[in-house]
């Protein structure tokens, strides 16, 4: 049989206890309780059931605990691929999205998606899914809602000249 684990010192189930209410994370939270149990005397079997667990998964936790404090037991996420745009790439469509496309250019009057999918693979060579302009997009800080369009040719002065107006109340007397 192997030696028990000891673990760290420093803490006391109180403050255990105190990081598990704080804490966001609700897996660090059942660590941390299964740990602050461990602390008050109750057997490794019976605070690992606590947590949801087995002994040998709290054996890992307390390593993680004694080697990192309360934040070695959150998880640890990878984070995805890195993105085929570079930050340049990513600013430069941000700005090519905010100044709208060119009628004449372009060929279109407002973007979709299909459209800023053809621009990047021509302009930066990069080819993505018609859904992954959407993530892009809104990681860039952009929503789905847009104005309506606007004609390029329309003239504002015959646009004021239109608007129906309400005529003035004249105060009753």
């Amino acid at each position: 049989m192997g030696s028990p684990v000891v673990l760290r010192t420093g803490y006391s189930p109180a403050q255990l206890r105190h990081f598990a209410r704080r804490s966001k994370d609700t897996n660090q939270s059942r660590r941390l309780l299964s740990l602050a149990a461990v602390l008050d005397g109750m057997s490794r079997g019976e605070a690992a059931r606590i947590g949801g667990m087995d002994r040998q998964t709290l054996r890992d936790w307390v390593h993680r605990f004694n080697a990192r404090g309360p934040d070695g037991l959150k998880d640890i996420h990878a984070g995805g691929p890195r993105s085929r745009l570079s930050p340049e790439q990513k600013a430069e469509l941000g700005m090519m999205v905010e100044s709208g496309p060119n009628p004449a250019v372009d060929g279109v009057v407002r973007w979709h998606r299909i459209d800023l999918q053809r621009i990047i693979k021509e302009r930066f060579g990069v080819e993505y899914h018609e859904r992954h302009v959407g993530t892009l997009l809104k990681e860039l800080g952009f929503s789905r809602l847009s104005g309506r369009p606007h004609h390029p040719l329309q003239d504002e002065r015959v646009i004021e000249m239109f608007k129906k107006t309400s005529p003035t109340r004249s105060p009753r007397t």
